[in-house]
């Protein structure tokens, strides 16, 4: 079944099942008003009249308990429906291409100044963050992020692609951690918890949990033979005032355990769901195994251990109840509770790292499993060892809807031709293709499957100048960014790294004969360090680069025509250069007299 025919039935039946559950909920919500009322009618009957026995009364308050009990499920179904609703939504939006603007855009990942991130459209409304991201924990977010901002080592990356494609039809667990609270994203705030578990335990003195036990249990002993007269008060005040030398030696350290570990544990408990789903599941894939075998290397199953935490949590919030405080002061509950908080911490603390950083990793690979699934066409590429190279066939731009997009091929090999100039009129398509190459070697080297019939690629360092622009707060023109890139990316090729470069119009803040003889010598400079790319060029002198590099450069350009009056592209690339330009026609379309 195709993704969207799949996701249009489960959303159908969500939607059914939410309408079944939301008249449900109306229906026992109007009945729960008439038994208050008929609980209001008997007890006048039976009270004020007294025609009837107020035994009567229980008929009414029992149907209103069971009808609570009812009223709470139906309301857990009804949310999860309706959270399971929105993520069919979404998912559809992806699908169909309208998901721009209704996904998370990454906007916490912008860097002005990494060296592709924003000419690329990795982050931001309609970014390829916004495409691919279905993480519910800040820490997936943030893997998934670095996975695209830097490419993995090819070890990692075939890892990932063995595990993205075993998650590709695992629609259900997928689901099953999407349905798991709205508030899972909004609450595990994984920094803080991991650092939380990292910091060295709150000391108390060597015994005083068993103090504290033997002390609540002396005070107990000593009230019920005070209040049955075996014994005079003197043994009760004589354990009251050991109890209070208790909680005064172990205050402070009571007070920083309590002050420390509310937030945490609660976060943790959220933590927990995801973990516990991920307890339950069997993979085949080598890095899965080795992800999930993570959660009981160390004899510990962290969802269970997290119960833990959060029972101990939850006693010690029982001492904020106003009817129970009055017994937590004798029992010493509080020390109590915090010791055993404390001493959870000693245990479990140091692995919280590693139970937060296999949630991230795994969300990160369903989000590209996701991709996988939705996108039947895409492939995934074969990672070359010898490099630059980066060789495609009937590549589309990710960000472009399928239906409309068209394919190109592009081949650039470091022992071949490394460079292309494209030339083209405006609107042509040069920019798009400069950020499809680039974009599909950032899915490539994140271990997702890319939008091409063919690829093949080698380790690659991206740089790119294709949206730089002016800045008033630093004070430098669209000139200085750019030639600032540029030396960003020449610093990347004198570094040996494997470099992709992608320049659209390149130099062209200045005069063009100062253009054409920096052009032409920092592209010289590139290829003869080993780098491949591409650049785009309006100058059609440019194009002349090509002849003193030999072979290890090419012209490609795309091509427009007029057709009725309006100016038609068909986006596909054709050898050698362009040798019209579409200018003076786009400034007439738009009514300029020229």
């Amino acid at each position: 079944m195709a993704p969207s025919d799949e996701y249009r039935a489960r959303l159908e039946r969500w939607s059914a099942k939410h309408a079944h559950s939301t008249r449900r909920f109306r229906d026992i919500s109007n009945t729960r008003l008439a038994m208050g009322l008929l609980a209001v009618a008997v007890a006048a009957v039976s009270i004020g009249v007294g025609w009837i026995s107020v035994w009567w009364l229980a008929i009414p308050i029992v149907l209103f308990v069971v009808l609570a009990v009812m009223h709470e499920r139906v309301d857990r179904v009804q949310t999860e429906s309706g959270r399971a609703i929105s993520f069919y939504q979404r998912a559809l939006s992806r699908v169909e291409h309208q998901w721009a603007g209704k996904g998370n855009p990454g906007d916490a990942f912008r860097a002005p100044d990494h060296l592709y991130a924003a000419d690329l459209d990795l982050f931001g409304a309609g970014s390829l963050f916004e495409l691919l991201c279905t993480a519910r924990t800040a820490v997936g977010e943030r893997v998934l992020a670095g996975w695209l901002q830097a490419p993995g080592e090819p070890v990692d990356v075939r890892a990932r692609q063995q595990a993205v494609a075993e998650l590709n039809p695992r629609l259900d667990l997928r689901e099953e951690l999407a349905l798991m609270g709205e508030d899972v994203r909004v609450a595990i705030d994984d920094r803080v918890i991991t650092a939380w578990g990292r910091r060295p335990a709150v000391r108390f003195f060597p015994g005083a949990r068993w103090v504290a036990l033997a002390l609540a249990g002396c005070l107990g002993v000593t009230v019920i033979l005070y209040f049955t007269q075996i014994t005079s008060y003197t043994p009760m005040l004589v354990a009251a005032l050991a109890e209070l030398s208790f909680s005064l030696a172990v205050r402070d350290s009571v007070r920083a355990s309590m002050a420390a570990s509310a937030a945490p544990a609660g976060e943790l408990k959220l933590l927990g769901l995801l973990l516990e789903r991920l307890e339950r599941e069997s993979f085949q894939t080598p890095h899965l195994q080795a992800l999930t075998h993570q959660l009981d290397a160390h004899g510990l199953t962290p969802s269970g251990e997290i119960r833990r935490l959060t029972r101990r949590v939850e006693y010690l919030d029982w001492s904020r109840n106003q009817f129970f405080r009055g017994i937590a002061a004798p029992l010493l509950w509080i020390p109590q509770c915090t010791i055993a908080i404390e001493a959870w911490r000693e245990d479990c603390g140091p692995h919280i790292g590693e139970w937060v950083a296999m949630v991230g990793e795994f969300e990160a690979l369903c989000s590209l499993a996701s991709f996988a699934y939705e996108r039947p066409a895409a492939i995934f590429p074969e990672l070359a060892e010898d490099g630059p190279l980066f060789e495609a066939e009937g590549m589309l731009h990710p960000l472009i809807d399928p239906r409309e997009a068209i394919a190109n091929d592009v081949h650039l090999n470091g022992k071949g031709c490394a460079l292309w100039i494209v030339s083209g009129s405006n609107m042509s398509g040069k920019s798009t293709l400069l950020r499809a190459v680039g974009v599909n070697a950032v899915l490539a080297w994140a271990g997702a499957p890319v939008t091409c019939a063919r690829m093949r690629l080698s380790p690659l360092f991206i740089g790119a100048s294709i949206r730089v622009s002016d800045s008033l707060q630093d004070h430098r023109s669209r000139f200085y960014a750019e030639i600032s890139r540029l030396r960003e990316i020449v610093d990347l090729a004198r570094a040996g790294r494997p470099t992709l470069f992608l320049l659209d119009e390149l130099l062209s803040g200045t005069n063009s004969h100062d253009r054409r003889i920096g052009a032409a010598a920092l592209i010289r400079g590139l290829v003869e360090r080993g780098a491949i790319g591409l650049v785009t060029t309006h100058d059609l002198a440019l194009a002349d680069i090509t002849s003193t590099l030999g072979d290890r450069a090419r012209n490609v350009h795309f091509e427009d025509h007029l057709e009725g009056g309006e100016i038609k592209f068909d986006y596909r690339l054709r050898e050698g250069v362009v040798e019209r330009s579409n200018a003076l026609e786009l400034m007439r379309a738009v009514g300029l007299d020229v």
